[in-house]
């Protein structure tokens, strides 16, 4: 293990830790030596820059207000961990689990998080900024204020989340489980809805002009009822009906 740590001088805001390989028994380490260091506050913020907690196991620890940058994740356990007010850039964390862990104003910004479980995650007012989130599953996760900013969910489970009156910058959701998701009165920047499982969906007065909404099936088209599309978008869906127009 190489840990490179640096206490906070008098007054300073957080406990930063750069270029290290940690385990568990580390990030315990650190988040009690983060304590002692700040009292009597309740704990300076940890910092990590470059750090690598590939297939670590971090669950249930409690990191609220940690930031992580270009650190690598894969695979590493979050499970049931309280993340509150953490800071994600530029991180590498595929197939990580953040499942039944406190993600409240969680802000996560160019980071690779493709095929990671949010299954039953408290995500209240947390934000993904130009991410890959491709297959991640998002399935009973509460997210009252969640945000996507043209980020990837190709393939991601989204089912019975809420994206009503939202603008929707740039979201690719191509092939991706959208059943029973509440997208009335939203707005399309841009981004795709190309073959994405749509069952109960509801789009009444979204803006859809902007998207991109091939493969849309038979089965589909009345869920389009009361949205805003465009002429070259009716045409598309007419084809894609089967009808010819003439």
């Amino acid at each position: 293990m190489s840990l490179d740590s640096t206490a906070p001088a008098p007054g300073a805001p957080a406990y930063e830790v750069a270029g290290a390989t940690l385990t568990r028994a580390d990030v315990e380490r650190l988040i009690a030596a983060s304590a002692i260091a700040s009292k009597p506050a309740s704990g300076a913020p940890l910092v990590f820059k470059d750090c690598d907690f590939e297939g670590a196991d971090l669950s249930r620890l409690d990191l609220r207000g940690a930031q992580f940058h270009r650190c690598t994740l894969a695979e590493t356990s979050f499970f049931g961990a309280t993340l509150a007010q953490t800071r994600w850039v530029r991180c590498r964390a595929r197939q990580a689990d953040f499942a039944s862990a406190d993600l409240v104003d969680a802000a996560f910004q160019s980071s690779d998080l493709n095929n990671t479980t949010w299954r039953r995650a408290k995500l209240a007012s947390a934000s993904f900024r130009g991410c890959k989130l491709t297959g991640a599953n998002f399935e009973a996760c509460t997210a009252l204020g969640l945000s996507f900013v043209e980020t990837l969910l190709v393939g991601a489970h989204l089912r019975g989340l809420s994206f009503r009156k939202a603008t929707l910058h740039q979201l690719d959701f191509s092939d991706a489980d959208l059943a029973g998701v509440d997208f009335r009165e939203a707005i399309f920047d841009g981004g795709s809805l190309k073959d994405a499982h749509l069952k109960g969906a509801r789009f009444d007065g979204a803006d859809l002009r902007e998207a991109d909404l091939s493969g849309v099936r038979l089965v589909d088209a009345a869920l389009f009822k009361g949205a805003t599309i465009s002429h070259l978008q009716a045409a598309v869906l007419i084809t894609e009906l089967g009808l010819r127009v003439m």
